[in-house]
């Protein structure tokens, strides 16, 4: 029994100082934006973990509208999205990568590719830093990279165009690409694509960077998928649906690279019915809570998720702060949540319980113009 108790104590402790290691930390905030008159790029700012506190934006990198951001694993480069109309003469977007100071927060240009669509609206890199992928709204296409050893964007992959549409004939009436992402396994890539109103799963191959599509799975006709978040396990994946304002849960086998429906469960309060004034964007997850974005209501639904079967719970609805939620970060200590408010020009910042899961805004507000994605990075 001693040597039971004097083990459970070890775990806990190891637990402890791990939790005090994260939370005693800095971190960069990284906002990604749709430059204006008020935005040049992308803009940082410096997180005290343990206390919450932020110093004011300043610009990290000029660069054309770099709406959504990834960071590689090991936080030495930075890669946007640039959703702009035209690259180097062609009708398509672009893709950029950045290395990061990490005492400064500065980011320095390496490269830039055409995202080989049009609308590039998303951009994540794989566990093995090997891949960059990119997601294109406006022709509904997905596209891949090789990147190269130094963390620059290398030789092409796989430029993949979906073909579809869904019953929304406003919003449906063709593919839009509007995410991909690696899963934990990193064997798999999955889309959303919220005009056909599906996930789409593709194998990577790390060795050329290419893309093979495996599966894929579907969401409630007219739903919009747009967005997705594994849970901290990986055996479940949670897709914001934009125009549905609710979310799909799917189990997800790394083995099989297969998704299985569990539930669609609505984002918006009681009372709040669906309207085409109201649309989901962004979903992240933190330890067993899922929080989803909700423009023109202008909120962020919480959820409790049961790691056993995956299905939610709905928690609480709150107002983001401002105006068009269009995206959510929540920092590597799982402590404080930021909303970036598109049309208010502003990131405001939450603090989460970390008994409950609920969420509080701390009455910090950083002015940025036009704020989307936010990702972290720790200060060296």
């Amino acid at each position: 029994m001693k040597t039971r108790m004097y083990g459970k104590f070890l775990v806990w402790f190891a637990a402890l100082a791990l939790a005090w290691d994260v939370q005693g930390k800095d971190y960069w905030v990284y906002f990604g934006t749709y430059t204006d008159a008020l935005s040049k790029g992308i803009y940082v700012a410096q997180l005290d973990a343990e206390t919450g506190k932020l110093s004011e934006p300043k610009l990290a990198a000029e660069s054309p509208s770099p709406a959504y951001l990834a960071v590689s694993p090991n936080g030495h480069m930075l890669y946007a999205a640039n959703e702009v109309a035209s690259f180097n003469g062609e009708k398509t977007s672009g893709v950029s990568s950045f290395g990061i100071d990490g005492k400064s927060g500065a980011l320095y240009f390496t490269n830039e590719k055409s995202s080989g669509g049009e609308g590039a609206c998303h951009v994540s890199v794989d566990a093995a830093a090997d891949v960059l992928l990119a997601a294109n709204y406006g022709d509904g296409s997905v596209k891949s990279f090789r990147l190269n050893t130094d963390g620059s964007i290398g030789a092409d992959g796989s430029y993949i165009k979906h073909h579809g549409s869904s019953v929304n004939t406003n919003r449906q009436a063709a593919a839009h690409g509007h995410f991909i992402q690696a899963d934990p396994s990193d064997r798999f890539a999955l889309a959303c694509d919220l005009g056909m109103d599906k996930v789409v799963v593709y194998q990577i191959n790390h060795a050329d960077g290419t893309l093979a599509e495996h599966s894929f799975a579907t969401v409630p006709p007219g739903s919009g998928s747009r967005h997705l978040a594994f849970s901290p396990d990986g055996k479940f994946v949670h897709v914001a649906n934009e125009m549905g304002c609710s979310v799909t849960t799917f189990a997800w086998d790394a083995t099989a690279g297969v998704l299985t429906p569990v539930e669609t469960v609505s984002a918006l309060p009681a009372g709040v019915s669906v309207s085409p004034a109201f649309t989901a964007a962004e979903i992240r997850v933190s330890g067993n809570h899922v929080y989803e974005s909700i423009r023109g209501h202008d909120s962020v639904t919480a959820f409790t998720a049961d790691p056993q079967t995956g299905r939610l719970t709905f928690l609480q609805n709150v107002p983001s702060g401002g105006k068009v939620p269009r995206g959510l970060g929540i920092d590597p200590t799982g402590r404080w949540l930021f909303t970036g408010n598109q049309k208010s020009n502003t990131a405001v910042e939450f603090a989460i319980d970390p008994a409950t899961g609920k969420i509080s805004p701390t009455g910090q507000e950083l002015k940025i113009g036009s704020p989307i994605d936010v990702e972290f990075v720790e200060k060296n």
